[in-house]
C-alpha cells in the first residue's frame, strides 16, 4: 500500500479529491497540520463524495510527529518543482511515502532539508505547477503501474 502525505493542505476540494483517489488506489492518506480548512468541511466531503468513510486516513499535528513513525526514511519521496530528478526515474516499492506540500507554496525548505529524495513532475515552462490533486494522480498512477494495479 502506498502512503500519500499532504503537508499543510489548504484547499478542501483538493484534499477531498485526493482522498477519493486514495480509496480508489487502496492507498493511505496522511495529513499534516495545520490545515486551511476544517476536516469536516462540506467541500471536503463533497469532493470525496461518499468515499471518505472508506478512506484510511491519519492526521498528525506536526511534520516531526509524522516523520517519527516512518520505518525507512530512504523510501520517502518529496515532490518539488525545484528537484532535478523526475518521478518517472524512480522504481517505486510497496509502502513508499509520496509527499506533497501546500497548494500556495509547496513544501517548505525546512521540510525538504529533512529528506534526501526530491522529485519533480516534468511540465511545460508555461506554468509554475500542476494542481495538487493532479500531481498526486500523476505520481500515484505511475507508482501503481509499476507495482501492478490489480483492478
Amino acid at each position: 500500500m502506498l502512503n500519500i502525505v499532504l503537508v499543510e493542505p489548504e484547499i478542501p476540494n483538493n484534499t477531498g479529491n485526493i482522498g477519493r483517489l486514495c480509496v480508489g488506489t487502496e492507498s493511505r492518506l496522511h495529513l499534516v497540520h495545520p490545515f486551511g480548512f476544517v476536516i469536516n468541511d462540506k467541500n471536503l466531503k463533497r469532493s470525496g463524495l461518499d468515499y471518505w468513510v472508506h478512506l484510511d486516513v491519519t492526521e498528525y499535528d506536526t511534520v516531526a510527529d509524522w516523520k517519527a513513525q516512518i520505518p525507512d526514511l530512504s523510501r520517502v519521496f518529496l515532490m518539488s518543482s525545484h528537484a532535478e530528478k523526475s518521478y518517472l526515474d524512480i522504481e517505486f516499492q510497496d509502502g513508499d511515502w509520496l509527499v506533497f506540500g501546500k497548494e500556495s507554496r509547496g513544501l517548505s525548505e525546512e521540510v525538504l532539508a529533512q529528506f534526501d529524495n526530491h522529485l519533480k513532475i516534468p511540465m511545460s515552462e508555461n506554468i509554475r505547477s500542476f494542481n495538487i490533486a493532479n500531481s498526486v494522480a500523476f505520481v500515484i498512477g505511475e507508482a501503481k503501474r509499476q507495482l501492478g494495479l490489480e483492478r
